[in-house]
């Protein structure tokens, strides 16, 4: 059966016209089970059990041990010559809607941080069509953003200030895009010296983007009583930034992992999507920071 299935694949990667179909792959089913696995410890970590913290380590591990393995997979597949200009198609497509599914994701979060700042604190503040809610409720409440709230959730708090660390990550992840950008190009000329140094460059600004944001988080949670529990504004600070840094530490895993199969010799001037999808999520998580620079450290 295996030499039947590797001799039909074969014939796939040759026939334009066959569009090629892995068999009997266990990795969704294992990823699925790990995944569950994650999130039950990540929410039972929060709610205090004992086990949580445990169990969301072990998942994310098993995770990250089946997307190791189903991707090698997909890898192999590519070099074996099984997927033709309909697998590409297919390919891009995925990858244009799984970057419109994320941009919906902080779109919901842009979406709440608006909500909060321009109708649900103006009502509580008895301003608009929340006039009533003011005076039942919080007759006494006056404040802007930002805001804890009427409660005074988390106690007093100070803001981080816009252009200390935050400008400097803007620069740091604008920087990288031009860097990633420059490593495409020189892909598709043909150069490896000047591909792997830039891509390699990219690499290492993502890690020091994250390295700024660990610190930016430390000094909040140390110094400035900023925290996921400091209210409206803390809740949406530390979800939109928090996100953000979760993408951006899986963007620089998969660079990393470009630049690995640069130097093995992978990819060709007229064949490389995997790196190319690399980049259209590398400048998404750099637009994404810009609204974030915006809207939450300046605005």
């Amino acid at each position: 059966m295996a030499t039947a299935h590797a001799n039909t694949a074969t014939d796939h990667g040759t026939d334009a016209a066959a569009y090629y179909v892995p068999h009997g792959s266990r990795w969704p089913v294992f990823a699925s089970v790990a995944l569950f696995v994650t999130m039950a410890g990540l929410a039972s970590w929060l709610n205090e059990a004992s086990w949580g913290r445990a169990t969301f380590f072990a998942g994310l591990a098993g995770l990250l041990a089946v997307l190791f393995k189903w991707f090698g997979d997909v890898i192999r597949e590519s070099l074996a010559g099984h997927y033709n200009k309909q697998v590409d198609t297919s390919f891009r497509m995925g990858m244009v809607w799984f970057i419109f599914s994320e941009v919906m994701f902080f779109a919901a979060f842009f979406g709440a941080l608006f909500y909060a700042r321009q109708f649900a604190l103006p009502w509580l503040n008895g301003e608009g069509d929340g006039m009533a809610t003011h005076s039942l409720l919080w007759s006494n409440f006056a404040g802007g953003w930002p805001s804890n709230g009427p409660g005074a959730v988390g106690g007093a708090y100070q803001t981080i200030p816009a252009w200390g660390l935050p400008l400097l990550n803007t620069l740091i992840l604008l920087t990288s895009g031009v860097t990633v950008t420059i490593a495409h190009h020189a892909l598709k000329e043909g150069k490896r010296g000047a591909l792997l140094l830039f891509l390699g460059l990219t690499v290492l600004l993502g890690g020091l983007f994250l390295f700024f944001q660990a610190e930016e988080y430390i000094h909040a949670y140390r110094e400035l009583n900023l925290t996921l529990g400091s209210g409206i504004y803390g809740s949406t600070f530390f979800m939109l930034t928090g996100f953000h840094g979760a993408h951006v530490t899986l963007g620089t895993i998969m660079l990393a992992v470009m630049w690995l199969r640069c130097l093995r010799g992978h990819f060709s001037r007229d064949d490389h999507f995997a790196f190319e999808a690399v980049a259209w999520y590398w400048h998404f998580v750099d637009v994404v920071w810009l609204g974030l620079f915006l809207f939450v450290y300046v605005l």
